[in-house]
């Protein structure tokens, strides 16, 4: 537990810290979380990270995270990149003679899509001008609002398991009690957001719902990979927290789902 809270305490302040410089440092952070991220998820499915496949899914993964726009470099859209990339995937199952499978390649073009794409979203969320960093920190803080008051109010009032085949310590209750406090978070925004800041209550609250939705939905999404990888963490970088994906995998799906909704401003 020592180690947890240790690792925990000096990773978070990591990342606040580096939010709120922002720019390349704060870019730099999570194309190399991207990296090992990838390679994680490589490694669940069995794939060296120097594996053809695997390589074409790093490529994939850099195409999204890296700030091409900042060094004036035009990149093909998201669909292009997509289907580039399982064009080449596919390729590879071939010239293998099949021993990189169609399901191998489709994993792989998974991985470099959910891993990629997550990433992104964050540093596309802290480069909003204006005020990008508060969007990051709404987000951040929502998402964990959502994982605290789910633990603290499954522990005191859980009774009705969520699903007992997936993560077995989750309720019913504690879910609710994430959603509920992930409301108040965004309120709290809400009311103290700067002049510069355009937040409706409206708004604040479907974020705050959103956020405790897919946060929880990315919880139980790596939490079913794991179980059929029959794994416990998908990487050991954190001490006592597990990997990149193992803390990172609500975010993963609760940025994207902020922009592509339209509910914070690109």
């Amino acid at each position: 537990m020592r180690q947890r809270i240790i690792t925990g305490v000096l990773a978070g302040a990591l990342l606040v810290a580096l939010t709120i410089v922002g720019g390349w440092l704060f870019t730099a952070l999570l194309v190399l979380l991207a990296i090992i991220g990838f390679t994680e998820y490589a490694r669940m499915n069995g794939v060296k990270w120097s594996h053809p496949s695997a390589l074409l899914g790093y490529a994939g993964v850099l195409l999204f995270v890296l700030p091409w726009s900042d060094w004036n470099v035009d990149v093909p859209s998201e669909m292009t990149i997509m289907w580039m990339l399982a064009f080449l995937l596919l390729a590879v199952t071939v010239i293998t003679k099949n021993k990189t499978t169609i399901d191998g390649a489709a994993l792989m073009l998974l991985g470099a899509l959910y891993v990629g794409y997550g990433f992104a979203a964050m540093i596309e969320v802290r480069g909003i001008v204006p005020n990008g960093l508060f969007w990051t920190f709404l987000s951040f803080s929502c998402t964990i609002a959502s994982d605290t008051g789910a633990y603290f109010c499954g522990r005191a009032f859980g009774r009705s398991k969520l699903w007992p085949s997936i993560s077995p310590n989750k309720t019913i209750e504690g879910a609710l009690g994430g959603v509920v406090l992930s409301l108040i978070v965004a309120v709290i925004f809400s009311v103290f957001a700067p002049e510069t800041v355009s937040l409706s209550l409206p708004t604040a609250l479907l974020i705050g719902l959103l956020a405790a939705v897919a946060g929880q939905f990315g919880d139980l999404i790596q939490s079913a990979y794991k179980r059929v990888r029959d794994i416990k963490d998908t990487g050991t970088l954190l001490p006592g927290h597990g990997g990149v994906l193992d803390r990172f995998d609500s975010w993963l799906i609760v940025f994207p789902l902020l922009l592509l909704t339209g509910l914070l401003p690109s």
